[in-house]
Order: C-alpha cells, then sequence, then structure tokens
C-alpha cells in the first residue's frame, strides 16, 4: 500500500509534485476522473483528477467533496494547487494535494499511476521493466512509422501508446481511454479478417479506412518462438510505402523482448501477489501484513470460488485461460489465487471500480463453454474473509452435486438449499434410511425399475396436486395418481400425519443428496 509521497515519487518529479500530504493519505483505491460541474464518483482512498478544472472556486468544492467521501488525494494543473484557498481546504478536509506539471497529458498520467499503484513502475534502484519503458518504446516506434502507435497485449489490452495520439479518430481515443479496444471497434476489425491476418501472419498488415470514420491502420504481429504475443496498431493517413511498413515490422522483434520481460515482471508480481492472498483465504498468520502489502481496503469484501468443470483441455491452460477472464476490463483487478483445483478471488463488495455488482454482471454475460461453477460467499469485513471462503466452498460442493444449476451461485441467496443439504447430511449420518416403510419402497424400486420413492418425494412437495407432481416427474396425472396407489398398498403409510410426511421428507432428501454427492 503507497501513500501519496510515495506514489509522487515513483511517477517522477518531472510529472508530479506533492503541496500537501497529510499522514493518512494512503492511496487504497483507484484513479477517478473529476469532470468540470460534474459530482464526483470518488469512494475511500481514490486518486481524483481535476480534469479540465481551471478555476479555484471549483477547485475549492472537488477537494472539500473529495474530503467527505474519503478520497486520498486530489491531482490538479497550476497555477490552482498554489491557490490559498485550495491549499487550505485540502489541509481541512485531510486530503492530499497534487501538482500536476503543465504540459501533462492527463491520459497518459492515469496509466502511469495505475501501474505504479499496480507496481509496475519501480523506484530507479530497482531492476525489472516498467509500463514507462514500453512508453518509451513506443514513442520509438511511432518516429519509425511516422504514426501514432499502441502496444497491445494478445488479449487487445493497451500497455503503452505513443505521443500524438490527438492526430487519431474516436475509436483510438476510446481504445486509449478504456485501456482495450472497444468490443464494437474489436468487431469491425473482425469482421475485416484483420486478427484472422495477426492469428496466422507475421508481417505487418494494412486495414483501409472504415466509412466510420475509422482510419487506416497499420497492423503487426509481435511474436516470439512462434507465439503470438500482442501487436502493435499505428493509425496512418493512407497506404504506406513498403520501406516504411518494413521499418515497421522491423521494431517487432524489439517489442517482443521488452514484452517477454514484460510479462516475466508480471508474473513474478502475479505469484507474491497469489501468495499474499492465500494467507488472507486462510487466516494465516501473517495476513494483515499481506493485507497491506496488498493495499485491501478496509471495507466488506466477498470471496468468489471458481471451478472447471472436467475437458479435454489442460486444467493449467483452462486456469489461466480463467483468469485472465475475472481480471479483464474490471476496473482495478481483483486480488486472484489457485489453491488446488478452485481459482479464487477477492472482491469489494462496492458497486463500482471492480466491485461484486459490477464483476457479477461480467460473470453473468460472459459465455464459456463448458461453463464454470461459480460460488460467492458473503460480504464480511477483511477480518472475516476465511468464514467467506468458506462458504464459497461449502457452494461448490452444491454445484457439484447438479441439483443447484444457478450460474453464478451467491450464499445469501441459496440458504434454503443449504439448510437441506446440511439437514440431509446430518441424517445421513444418523442413519435415518434404514428406519421405517421407505426401506421397503427403495427395495421394490431397485429390484422391479418402479420409481416410487421419486414419486412420493414429487407427492411431498407437490401435495395434492398431482398435475405439477405429474409436470415434475413428466408423466400423466393419471400414471402419477396410479402409482400413489400402489405405494399404498405396498406400504403402510399414514399421510395425513404431518409427522409422518416430515419424516419421510428428511429421508427421501438425505437419500437424494447423498445420490448427487
Amino acid at each position: 500500500m503507497l501513500d501519496v509521497r510515495a506514489l509522487v515519487e515513483r511517477v517522477g518529479p518531472a510529472l508530479l509534485r506533492t503541496v500537501i500530504s497529510p499522514e493518512s493519505s494512503t492511496v487504497a483505491g483507484d484513479v477517478v476522473i473529476a469532470e468540470p460541474d460534474q459530482p464526483t464518483t470518488a469512494t475511500g482512498g481514490d486518486l481524483v483528477m481535476a480534469v479540465g478544472i481551471s478555476g479555484c472556486e471549483q477547485a475549492v468544492q472537488l477537494v472539500r467533496d473529495c474530503g467527505e467521501r474519503g478520497a486520498a488525494a486530489v491531482l490538479l494543473k497550476p497555477p490552482v494547487p498554489a491557490e490559498a484557498a485550495v491549499v487550505e481546504a485540502a489541509r481541512e478536509e485531510g486530503v492530499a494535494l497534487v501538482e500536476v506539471r503543465s504540459g501533462t497529458d492527463w491520459a497518459q498520467l492515469v496509466w502511469l499511476v495505475r501501474a505504479a499503484l499496480a507496481g509496475g513502475i519501480k523506484p530507479a534502484e530497482e531492476s525489472g521493466v516498467g509500463v514507462a519503458d514500453l512508453f518509451r518504446l513506443a514513442d520509438a516506434v511511432a518516429d519509425v512509422v511516422d504514426a501514432p502507435v499502441t502496444i497491445e497485449d494478445a488479449h487487445s489490452q493497451v500497455l503503452a501508446y505513443s505521443a500524438r495520439q490527438d492526430l487519431t479518430d474516436p475509436a483510438r481515443v476510446s481504445t486509449i481511454m478504456g485501456r482495450k479496444q472497444p468490443d464494437d471497434v474489436l468487431a469491425k476489425f473482425r469482421a475485416r479478417g484483420t486478427f484472422r491476418q495477426l492469428t496466422k501472419g507475421s508481417s505487418a498488415i494494412f486495414v483501409p479506412a472504415q466509412q466510420d470514420g475509422t482510419l487506416p491502420r497499420l497492423v503487426m504481429p509481435i511474436r516470439m518462438g512462434g507465439e503470438l504475443l500482442g501487436s502493435m496498431w499505428a493509425v496512418v493517413p493512407g497506404p504506406v510505402s513498403e520501406e516504411r511498413a518494413t521499418a515497421f515490422a522491423d521494431t517487432a522483434p524489439l517489442v517482443a523482448l521488452q514484452l517477454l520481460r514484460w510479462r516475466a515482471v508480471a508474473d513474478v508480481q502475479r505469484r507474491r501477489s497469489a501468495e499474499q492472498v492465500r494467507l488472507l483465504l486462510d487466516g494465516s498468520d501473517g495476513w494483515r501484513a499481506a493485507a497491506n502489502e496488498l493495499a485491501v481496503p478496509n471495507e466488506a469484501h466477498r470471496v468468489i470460488a471458481i471451478e472447471m468443470p472436467a475437458s479435454d483441455e489442460p486444467a493449467e491452460g483452462q486456469r489461466l485461460a480463467m483468469w485472465e477472464w475475472i481480471t479483464r476490463g474490471i476496473g482495478r483487478r481483483p486480488l486472484v489465487t489457485e489453491i488446488g483445483s478452485v481459482l479464487y478471488a477477492l472482491v469489494p463488495d462496492r458497486a463500482r471500480g471492480g466491485g461484486w455488482p459490477e464483476l457479477r454482471q461480467a460473470l453473468l454475460s460472459h459465455d464459456v463453454s463448458p461453463r464454470p461453477l461459480i460460488a460467492v460467499g458473503t460480504a464480511v469485513a477483511v477480518t472475516d474473509v476465511p468464514r467467506s471462503r468458506a462458504q464459497a466452498d461449502e457452494l461448490i460442493g452444491l454445484l457439484r452435486t447438479g441439483l443447484v444449476h444457478d450460474t453464478v451461485a451467491v450464499y445469501e441467496e441459496l440458504w434454503h438449499l443449504l439448510v437441506l443439504s446440511r439437514m440431509a447430511g446430518a441424517a445421513t449420518d444418523a442413519g435415518v434410511a434404514t428406519l421405517g416403510p421407505l426401506v421397503a419402497l427403495r427395495e421394490h424400486d431397485r429390484t422391479q425399475g418402479t420409481e416410487y420413492q421419486a414419486t412420493l418425494h414429487a407427492w411431498l412437495r407437490h401435495p395434492g396436486d398431482p398435475r405439477q407432481a405429474g409436470r415434475e416427474l413428466r408423466v400423466h396425472p393419471n400414471t402419477f395418481r396410479y402409482r400413489m396407489k400402489r405405494i399404498s398398498q405396498l406400504v403402510d403409510l399414514d399421510l395425513d400425519d404431518p409427522d409422518v410426511r416430515s419424516a419421510l421428507r428428511v429421508q427421501l432428501l438425505a437419500e437424494r443428496w447423498a445420490q448427487h454427492g
């Protein structure tokens, strides 16, 4: 977890300068853009960038709003941060005030700050590759091709981009601000066969202008050892000469090396993060230090458990694909780890910035086959994360039985099935299956191929309604009535006695859950 001063130090004094930094100004949230005359959406620990706010009065109001919402810092361009009223408001509200150097591009600053929060930018004395290196490389490639460039990974996530993006089109602007190519833009390029060429080819691809105003692109796949690591996209005014296209292609090996270094650093960070998340899920010694290192906000969180069903694809490949799926484009990335065959994500319960409602919508809308089992524990304090994890594990067990078909199973929404499951488990342990006339029905079903136990269960679920009971069993109501008559002839059952009905339901539930356990 970074405080504001450390964050400014990481991004660099060429871009940021701390004006006021209270001791409590710890960054625990995401970057939020504040527009003029628009209410801020900041929450606890967020960094608020005052884009387009140049007046003292607006700045004072923004600082006070951020103070009420618990934001960590407000970033403003000069001369506003030096205004006495703004400085006094920040001091009174306990909000850090940071000056953004004149001429700094807001969009690029968003990237750099987010990268610093995620650990992508390190102090000069530390080794490794950071976002700044990729941005410098993008600028170098742009000089070669004489056009604004983006460097993207294999999932069309933008890793870095060059200067001169003001010479592009709305599709490129949306790509940069959204950190990935928008779905509608991706669909247009897919329709033209661009991604099919990227997947199979190794040379630069020219994509002509489109009728909607999208400018031409020169696209270069980035490969290493046959593996597609990503791509470079240059927005060009028209067809490109062979010499320039060749020069653009010649930069690909250098970009590939940088992407490999980037991925290696990201993998180390991910493994470290996974270890810390495991400590939180287990409640093991050191979980408090892990929460601090992961910058887990002091707010309610849920544990999500995801298990891939059996398939021909290697389990490791499935889990890695799921890892990318759950973290793609959902605000700040959820904290994720693997334990055995289950993938766990720890997400805040808030509505925005990578919170549970936002993630739930993504889980419901993402169509994959085979469909994974997804179970979600209740919202708990950070000190109680192991309880939410245990709840998610219990739900995963319920989903494995096949008796629950929810796409995303949420603990508090399935309490009634959990009651029945626990009751059935206790009844099985108590040996209730050997008591009463149900033993005779079970034996008759086994030897004669009848379905009298299922018939009795449907009657208990829909007493006095043979049509509904028959519909559940997929038989005609008259067939259902005949079966019930035969049951009364085979065993002595007083179905008018409520205690008898309750006892039978417990027995039948225990047997049913045991068969699917």
